[in-house]
């Protein structure tokens, strides 16, 4: 250990004993940024005579931070807020005049020890390194200017962190807590809900064409999140008609209204009741989102969804609805010899069997079908990707190729249109590529 800095040695020794006493925060170190700070001290503390393992340290640190993008004092309050602990739990749900005294008084007691966790920032501790390792010059701070949420500016600048009990209260109670409050889209996998870093943010103005579908998906789900009862939805049609695109476009439309999705294969839906207890009572709506619904017959799936559409003894939370997509009107597949006959060995009431499996469709609320794009759709599409994406081509000469690209690939389609433009952007951006470098030449 270093001892011609007994000041700092103390100091550091402080701060760890501090980060140990943590009562209800403990997440907020509990990831790689604060685990690779807790290391820092203790390499700080005890420093072997060149100082390599305080060095290394150190650039995990540095790291660390730089892949989050903020600074050590950001990072920390966001955390705070994105923390997920009794506390957080409780006050989303109940007024913080209703949360048990021993909770805020921990929460306080947790709030100050990071107000002081907080003031070992990047600089601090660069310093430190400089005096373990005994450098001519400290090592590089990592700082990074970003804009704050108004809330993290408002407990940083607090003198007493402990006086925000009450506001966090208010803001969690607002905006959830843990991956609901930090994700806006999720997948379920392997019974865990896993956040999604980089969602495919569809923009809703940017999908063409079935005009009335939109306004009464969009009108759905505004039912949602205004708190009124809103409908589950299944969407059918033809392949490429832009279901899905239109269902994930709703979270970069409202997402900052709280809304979130959650996507779920169709092997996983046997797990949807569980999916559902964990978004009760939690201020965030939720879609839960499944792609390309159909059933074959006894299928486990089936019953877990039927469930949780016409519900059961449990009341469906009223912050979710289940929106699918198909290309099959009816979702459960039917063969010819499911059809009841007249034969001993036959069920009695055959012919309920059959109409229950066809009419589980009708439990979904509103149903809205995707006709095939017709050709002037498929065109008004074209040419409105062809504007966003600034490709500047006689409108005959568009249109030809659209409708010869249609002819050679995948037929009329929303997502035929976008594989095209896709395509004749990348085709014109390369062919001006070689005339620039030919006239160089």
């Amino acid at each position: 250990m270093f001892t011609t800095h007994t000041s700092s040695y103390a100091k550091v020794q402080f701060f760890q004993r501090q980060a140990a006493s943590l009562l209800l925060y403990q997440s907020v170190l509990e990831n790689d940024v604060g685990r690779s700070f807790l290391h820092l001290l203790q390499t700080i503390r005890y420093a072997d005579a060149d100082g390599r393992d305080c060095l290394q340290a150190y650039g995990l640190y540095f790291q660390s931070l730089a892949i989050t993008g903020q600074n050590w004092e950001q990072f920390l309050i966001q955390q705070i807020l994105w923390a997920d602990n009794p506390l957080t739990k409780l006050a989303q749900k109940q007024e913080f005049s209703q949360l048990p005294p021993a909770l805020v008084a921990a929460a306080r007691h947790d709030l100050q020890i990071l107000q002081s966790l907080y003031e070992c920032n990047s600089a601090v501790l660069s310093e430190w390194v400089q005096n373990a390792a005994h450098l001519p010059v400290s090592p590089v701070v990592w700082y990074q200017e970003s804009k704050q949420e108004n809330f993290i500016t408002f407990i940083a600048n607090l003198d007493n962190w402990g006086d925000a009990v009450e506001n966090l209260a208010a803001y969690y109670h607002k905006h959830g807590t843990g991956l609901f409050a930090k994700y806006l889209a999720f997948m379920w996998q392997k019974g865990k809900l896993l956040g999604i870093d980089d969602i495919d943010l569809v923009k809703i103005d940017t999908l063409v064409g079935y005009e009335w579908q939109k306004q009464a998906l969009v009108k759905n789900t505004e039912f949602l999140l205004a708190g009124e009862k809103a409908l589950h939805v299944l969407l059918y049609g033809s392949r490429g008609s832009g279901k899905s695109s239109l269902v994930k476009s709703l979270i970069n439309q409202y997402g900052h209204k709280q809304l979130r999705l959650i996507e779920i294969a169709k092997s996983e839906l046997r797990d949807l009741p569980q999916i559902i207890q964990q978004l009760r009572g939690v201020p965030q709506k939720f879609i839960i989102f499944v792609d390309d619904l159909s059933f074959e017959e006894d299928d486990d799936n089936f019953k877990a969804m039927k469930v949780v559409l016409e519900g059961n003894l449990t009341a469906k939370p009223d912050n979710m609805v289940v929106y699918a997509t198909s290309n099959r009107r009816h979702l459960i597949r039917e063969y010819f010899e499911d059809r009841p006959t007249p034969k001993d060995h036959e069920e009695v009431h055959g012919w309920d069997t059959m109409q229950e499996k066809l009419s589980f469709s009708d439990r979904f609320g509103l149903t809205l079908t995707f006709a095939a794009a017709d050709q002037p759709t498929y065109l008004q599409i074209v040419k409105h990707l062809a504007n966003a994406a600034e490709i500047n081509i006689p409108s005959d000469e568009l249109e030809y190729q659209a409708l010869q690209w249609a002819t050679r690939h995948n037929g009329r389609s929303g997502r035929t249109a976008r594989q095209f433009i896709d395509f004749l952007k990348a085709d014109l951006v390369l062919s001006k590529n070689v005339r620039n470098n030919d006239i160089n030449h």
